[in-house]
């Protein structure tokens, strides 16, 4: 189907799907698939492998072709080390899958769980929709069970695939000691940042000459030697480096292992069919998991590898990469609190996927919020590849447009009333009546007004927040000079009755004025540009402790009249 109206705005998501239909064939079924390890937090960088397949998927619903968004989650890989802040004795799941391994906070049924379930919730906000495939469910239920048989047989093809893609070439005649370990390290690769831990990383020359693993039927690791394999009844034999259980598994019939990851990728876009799927750089240089699937894929399993867009790191606060092994790092669920989620959504959807990026939760927040809000008004206007962006982040075809503020109050104006009230949102709401933006209820402020509460209790430094004075500043009012005494007796007395943020701006700007014999609507000189500052930096003294802060008609309303009066000395 076409892509569009002639002359409309072209992007990368256009591009991607182009090729995902080209993949697919004209009429048929898109199968666009991602794939991410619940081995840690799933952090903002691994959110590039759910939310660029999403983009796709959405711009082909857009076109009105068939598409389906399929997520494999890799939870039957190793446990391979504990993480700080786990107690010592998990190190005895070490080698077992993900989903055997026990939650240790003791709240999801497992470990692989405990990752999962909070990048799902905040995807189901995110508006991002798939088809959750678990990789544990797909292999115990014997659903690979052809295709392990056919790379079992065809495993001295795969190894000619592998071997020539190692960067070091090993004698055929290794042991099988080490094959295993190659097995770990090309298992470990299937990690979202493809960091092996030290004992598979020191392994890595070795040859994996046998491309399925069993975990051990006695402890449940991964941790085995292959000694034999019977092709007439596919019964292969092994031993357990770690509980020294010798035994056997029929290929056949048991399900208790799965292909080793380079083998395991291709297999499945063949067994899925899937047309379009990205992947991070690690996993496209010469020799890694994309490069020898392309080969592996038509080879053996009769599919052709998907197209595919490779995307670029994302970095955190000058943090180069992100590794969700480290721990650490931000998630889509920490994002949440602070940003809307059209606004996270839009922060993958206006770059390439190629390009990286940082995201900063400090002072950067309140420009990407005014940016955000000026994108939308121009978006109402013009159409070119920035507003395209505005709306594929804006709206999903399922969920409609998702969730804005009615009355879209700027950011900055929200965090500056919320870092000076407290959080209190009643009083917030009242403030921002005042300011100009009128509303019904609270409600109508949201969800920007929550955020804007978080990201004043949670990001702004203590040394940058703003401290109201508890009673007047007796020394310095006793010591203002000549100037000073007549800005304040000015300010006082124009100050208005009733909280009104006009009436509120116009005295505090125009009270210098008055005092060099000018009236608030004149135009201010030189000299009187120089009085208000020092008039500001008097106010902010008296009222805050500082030499500067909020704006001070917002910070005049939010401190209520009577305070300000009572600070000041009246």
């Amino acid at each position: 189907m076409a892509r569009g109206q002639q002359g409309d705005p072209v992007d990368w998501v256009t591009r991607a799907a182009d090729d995902a239909v080209r993949h697919a064939g004209e009429g048929n079924l898109v199968t666009v698939a991602s794939g991410a390890s619940p081995s840690g937090p799933i952090h903002l960088g691994n959110l590039r492998e759910f939310i660029t397949p999403h983009f796709v998927a959405e711009e082909l619903r857009r076109r009105g072709v068939p598409v389906r968004h399929l997520h494999s989650w890799d939870d039957y890989d190793r446990f391979r080390k504990v993480p700080a802040g786990v107690p010592a004795e998990w190190a005895e799941h070490i080698g077992r899958p993900l989903t055997a391994v026990p939650d240790p906070w003791e709240c999801h049924a497992s470990w692989a769980e405990h990752f999962k379930a909070p990048l799902q919730e905040s995807l189901r906000e995110l508006g991002i929709e798939m088809d959750e495939v678990s990789q544990t469910e797909m292999y115990t239920a014997g659903a690979y069970r052809d295709q392990v048989l056919l790379a079992v047989s065809r495993r001295d093809d795969i190894e000619a695939v592998l071997a020539k893609h190692r960067t070091k070439k090993v004698a055929p005649a290794e042991d099988a000691s080490e094959q295993e370990a190659a097995d770990l390290a090309d298992s470990v690769a299937n990690e979202d940042d493809e960091e092996g831990d030290p004992s598979a990383s020191a392994s890595a020359d070795a040859i994996a000459r046998f491309p399925y693993r069993p975990y051990c039927r006695q402890c449940g690791r991964d941790t085995v030697t292959t000694t034999a394999y019977d092709d007439a009844t596919t019964t292969l034999s092994y031993t357990c480096s770690s509980c020294g259980f010798v035994g056997t598994t029929d290929l056949s019939t048991d399900t208790d292992g799965k292909l080793v990851w380079k083998v395991d990728w291709p297999m499945r876009w063949a067994f899925e069919k899937v047309n379009f799927e990205p992947a991070g750089r690690d996993h496209m240089t010469p020799g890694s998991s994309y490069t020898v699937g392309t080969e592996i894929a038509p080879s053996i399993f009769d599919w052709r590898a998907p197209a595919r867009v490779i995307y670029a790191f994302v970095g955190f606060a000058g943090v180069q990469k992100m590794s969700s092994s480290a721990g650490g790092v931000p998630t889509a669920t920490d994002a949440l609190r602070i940003l809307e989620s059209p606004m996270l959504r839009w922060l993958y959807v206006r770059r390439a996927p190629t390009q990286a990026f940082d995201i900063d939760f400090g002072a950067s927040v309140v420009r990407l919020y005014d940016e955000w809000d000026a994108l939308g008004r121009k978006a109402a206007e013009k159409s070119d590849v920035a507003t395209l962006a505005w709306h594929r982040a804006s709206a999903t075809a399922a969920a409609g447009t998702l969730p804005t503020p009615t009355v879209p109050v700027p950011f900055r104006t929200l965090s500056s009333v919320a870092d000076v009230t407290a959080g209190s949102a009643d009083l917030i709401s009242r403030i921002i009546e005042s300011s100009g933006f009128p509303h019904d209820s609270v409600a109508d402020l949201e969800p920007r007004l929550t955020k804007a509460m978080q990201w004043t209790a949670e990001h702004v430094p203590a040394d940058e927040r703003t401290t109201v004075r508890s009673s007047p500043d007796t020394d310095r009012l006793a010591s203002l000079t000549e100037d000073e005494e007549l800005w304040l007796r000015i300010f006082l007395d124009r100050l208005p009755a009733e909280p009104d943020l006009d009436a509120v701006t116009a005295v505090v700007y125009g009270t210098p004025k008055v005092a060099r014999g000018l009236g608030f609507e004149d135009a201010p000189n030189d000299q009187v540009k120089a009085d208000q500052k020092d008039f500001f930096r008097l106010l902010y003294n008296l009222l805050v402790d500082a030499d500067r802060g909020p704006r001070l008609p917002t910070l005049v309303l939010a401190l209520g009249l009577e305070k300000v009066r009572q600070l000041l000395g009246a």
